[in-house]
């Protein structure tokens, strides 16, 4: 069974203009749904026949919203990346066609078993919540910058948007005080701007924070920062844009399959550039070929190297 999902809300509504023409290029045998309400794209996912090949339109907040249902119903999923972020169709090799190309790929071909991530995390509370990720989980300043974007001016999207909340954010600059193990190794105690896991090569929007990224090779990779001053902040984040940022000696990366964070105080908690809440204790672990996917041609052979 071949189902296409799109969020009409995405690219801030945007994408509502490209619906007819996608609804009108399908074969008969697709189905087509376009729901306005979270609730009801995951009703219709949960309810679709086990293993459905389902076609997402959107961006990597629309994926991260239905991922817990296509894990569930171990649905195969395809992207049409029209959203304003797309790490996670990046790192699946989809872009640079157009979204009827891609609609075409995604309803036809093969499948390839792509990671996730999943964070576990309790609040000051001590209440206990559990979330997967496919692109990325921010924790600290990228996680305060994401929270800061949720009300950002309306004409901006994508990277440009992640920019100008990273500029507000670095005006009131915080660390945070954080202890992290890694697959059993202690990795770090004291302050800390931010701990990044990502499981694309980008985030916010496009930015390459880790080059060595995998979505098939059973790991995650840690991006650690700090503690800066403004001053060192303001150096420091022109060479994560350009990619710069690995040789900078307060920048450490690590690939991983499971890593815990204690922090003190409420550590601010953002996935896919979704806004999560606040927390204290954090597991994040990889979920190792735990969807099938898409990918663009020459995008799913497979390897596992612990890179990073």
């Amino acid at each position: 069974m071949r189902v296409v999902l799109a969020n009409p809300r995405a690219l801030g509504g945007r994408v509502a203009r490209w619906l007819p023409a996608l609804q009108a290029a399908l074969p008969p045998d697709a189905q087509f749904h376009a729901p306005d309400r979270l609730d009801a794209a995951l009703a219709i996912l949960h309810d679709l026949p086990r293993g459905t090949r389902v076609v997402a339109v959107g961006g990597d907040g629309t994926l991260h919203h239905w991922l817990p249902a296509l894990l569930a119903r171990d649905h195969e999923l395809g992207v049409v990346p029209l959203g304003s972020g797309n790490d996670t169709a990046r790192a699946m090799g989809v872009r640079g066609a157009t979204p009827l190309q891609w609609l075409t790929h995604g309803l036809n071909g093969a499948t390839s078993a792509m990671d996730t991530g999943l964070v576990v995390w309790h609040d000051h509370l001590g209440e206990r919540r559990e979330v997967p990720f496919l692109s990325s989980l921010s924790a600290g300043f990228d996680a305060a910058v994401v929270a800061r974007s949720l009300n950002g001016p309306s004409w901006l999207s994508g990277l440009p948007r992640y920019l100008w909340a990273t500029l507000n954010e670095l005006a009131a600059l915080r660390t945070w005080s954080i202890d992290i193990t890694v697959d059993g190794s202690h990795c770090h105690d004291g302050p800390a701007l931010f701990a990044a896991s990502l499981n694309t090569p980008t985030f916010g929007g496009g930015m390459r924070a880790t080059p060595a990224a995998r979505t098939h090779d059973g790991l995650l990779n840690l991006l650690l920062a700090g503690p800066f001053t403004r001053t060192g902040a303001l150096v420091m984040l022109p060479r994560l844009l350009l990619g710069w940022h690995l040789s900078h000696p307060r920048i450490h990366t690590q690939a991983y399959e499971r890593m815990t964070l204690l922090a003190q105080g409420d550590l601010p908690l953002a996935a896919d550039g979704e806004w999560l809440g606040h927390a204290r204790t954090v597991t994040v672990e990889a979920r190792v070929g735990s969807l099938r996917v898409v990918r663009a041609i020459g995008r799913a052979r497979s390897t596992r190297s612990r890179e990073g």
